[in-house]
């Protein structure tokens, strides 16, 4: 079936999870963050995200907003970094992630090919539009769905629901975008069309279902959008 609705999973596959930590690290005041900001930013967006997988198997849901302080915390301790304007820096930083720089391009050619786009996201509300504000990319979505309106977490299936309703559409005509195999695996599972964005050339997740297309970015999103 033709694809209508091109959805986009945001933190990490629009969205660089680690320019918080980046950035942080090359301004002055926060020279510990030099030789660490790697580490810190690969475990905290692990434990944001193993803390989103937790709360949604235990049914003790809170806001991604709590969840991303969690992790952060977590990671900072795993590096020694204890002083407090380090968290403070690195969560402002969080509310202003930088877009991957294909991003404005390829979203506004999909909507030049009269596709509905949106955002389907684990993110709370308030700072998923912190976001899009930041990457300037508002314009371009016609959507931002997140989580909060089911109270649980991806890869949950009712949170894939919210597009069809969103957007009356089947399944087979969504195509479904996420850096998070297990995302991708989960919307293949639902009946998304899917692609798995692997920057880092990982190897695919042994889960029962597997993303249709693999891309190492997003530049090639709109060409698998063609009939």
């Amino acid at each position: 079936m033709t694809i209508t609705t091109c959805i986009f999973d945001a933190y990490g596959t629009l969205f660089d999870v680690a320019a918080a930590a980046r950035s942080a690290a090359d301004e002055p005041g926060y020279e510990a963050l030099q030789t660490t900001w790697q580490k810190v930013a690969s475990d905290w967006r692990l434990k944001q995200l193993q803390y989103t997988w937790l709360r949604a198997i235990t049914k003790e849901h809170t806001d991604f907003w709590q969840v991303t302080q969690d992790g952060l915390d977590w990671a900072l301790e795993a590096s020694k970094l204890t002083e407090p304007k380090i968290r403070t820096r690195l969560l402002q930083l969080y509310w202003e992630l930088a877009a991957y720089p294909e991003v404005p391009a390829m979203l506004q050619a999909l909507k030049e090919k009269g596709l509905n786009t949106a955002i389907l996201s684990n993110g709370e509300p308030k700072m998923l539009q912190a976001a899009i504000d930041s990457a300037g990319i508002g314009n371009v979505l016609d959507d931002c769905l997140s989580v909060e309106d089911v109270g649980i977490f991806k890869p949950d299936a009712r949170v894939y629901e919210l597009v069809l309703k969103r957007f009356s559409c089947q399944p087979d005509q969504v195509l479904f975008v996420s850096s998070n195999g297990w995302d991708a695996a989960g919307a293949t599972g639902f009946g998304f069309q899917t692609v798995w964005v692997n920057r880092a050339q990982e190897p695919v997740d042994r889960l029962l279902h597997r993303p249709q297309h693999v891309l190492s970015d997003l530049t090639d999103i709109p060409t698998l959008t063609d009939p």
